[in-house]
């Protein structure tokens, strides 16, 4: 029997977080308790397994390197705030998505057939989160990566290697960074946007069922407000992923000589590409609430006709002798209220999302790009900058 799309169900069957193997490991060695996610337990030690090894190797076979890794900030960005952020990323889909679950049941928005079609399609899901094959490949491809691409990735910084003659030799702490640190925030996201690409897939799902959406609903997305909650879920992938390249940038400009400039365009780009992927399931539905926008309107025009030629007739045409009753008459509260009504179907947005959730992506974006902003502009200069903007 499939599994129901409800919020009393198991996390097992309902959630497209909560399984895999790397989950089922973590709860195999105490990190993850039943119904708990113990985030700061998990946080510590993954930081543990990604930074200390690189401190103590540091400290005990390159001493001299050590103050170059704890002001590198590229390792900082990774381990220290990436990897907590996509943590925190893991309990926020799983919350923001298993709500989602629950509001289309409750709200009625499929009927028995298409319910029953989506409740097939969770657990469809739910066995592709399960599942070894996804996970081996994220692990493949960042094995992939890092083996061919990783020299391009490290540069004589004391900590890290030095160059010797015309090759490159990493210190011992180079090689842990190389071999574990790295590969464990890649791994993480790899993940994360596996799970995201779970989520589209249900969200595409539900596009293509018969949703009873209503053209009057106050959120002026036809009942589906809900969804605005996707691109707050993304959010922390966002903010890692930007942190992570923000960091690269911010050291070419301190220890290269770069230029904020120089980095304009793949700033544009890779702010695009997060707006897509985090907008982009929501995309699904905009043909349908511009067809429902566009057939409201319609039905409630024709209805609208109706009932003012009526209310013209009576209440213009032929008031005469009758002023006195239209303070009383239920027709002029009514053409008021079917007017808020047209007003709500005019209003109707094409995506399923809102300003609010435009400005939580655009600052998950925005805020670790300013360390890349005051590598090259002291903060007494930007600040100064926004007040003679703002006046």
């Amino acid at each position: 029997m499939d599994a129901p799309l409800n919020v009393t169900a198991p996390a097992s069957e309902s959630s497209l977080i909560r399984g895999g193997p790397f989950y089922r490991a973590q709860q195999t060695i105490g990190l993850i308790r039943a119904n708990r996610w113990d985030l700061g337990r998990r946080i510590a030690v993954l930081i543990g397994i990604a930074w200390l090894p690189l401190f103590l190797i540091t400290a005990l076979s390159n001493p001299a390197g050590l103050r170059s890794l704890l002001t590198d900030y590229r390792v900082h960005s990774r381990v220290l705030i990436a990897i907590p952020a996509l943590l925190v990323g893991d309990l926020l889909m799983d919350s923001l998505f298993r709500a989602s679950f629950a509001y289309i049941r409750q709200a009625g928005l499929l009927g028995a057939a298409d319910s029953a079609y989506m409740d097939g399609v969770v657990t469809r899901l739910v066995r592709l989160r399960d599942a070894y094959l996804p996970e081996l490949i994220v692990l493949a491809l960042l094995i992939l990566h890092d083996a061919t691409s990783y020299r391009g990735l490290v540069d004589p910084t004391p900590w890290l290697g030095q160059d010797v003659g015309s090759g490159f030799r990493l210190t011992a702490a180079g090689w842990y960074a190389v071999v574990v640190s790295a590969p464990l925030w890649n791994f993480l996201l790899g993940l994360a946007l596996w799970r995201w690409l779970l989520w589209t897939f249900f969200v595409f799902k539900l596009s293509r069922q018969n949703l009873k959406l209503i053209a009057t609903h106050p959120d002026e997305r036809g009942g589906l407000g809900f969804l605005d909650v996707s691109a707050s879920a993304f959010a922390p992938i966002a903010f890692a992923v930007t942190n992570v390249v923000g960091s690269t940038w911010r050291h070419d400009i301190l220890r290269h000589g770069a230029r904020l400039n120089d980095f304009r365009l793949p700033a544009i780009v890779l702010a695009v590409l997060i707006a897509l992927i985090a907008f982009g399931p929501l995309l699904f539905f905009g043909p349908r609430l511009a067809a429902l926008r566009r057939r409201g309107l319609m039905e409630y025009g024709v209805l609208g006709q109706i009932h003012s030629e009526e209310f013209q007739e009576k209440w213009i045409v032929n008031r005469a002798g009758h002023e006195r009753e239209f303070l009383q008459a239920p027709e002029s509260s009514t053409l008021a209220d079917f007017g808020n009504s047209f007003e709500k179907i005019a209003q109707l947005k094409p995506l399923p999302a809102d300003m609010a959730s435009v400005y939580v992506l655009a600052a998950s974006v925005a805020i670790p790009l300013l360390a890349v902003v005051l590598a090259q502009m002291p903060l007494a200069e930007v600040i100064k900058d926004l007040v003679v903007a703002i006046h």
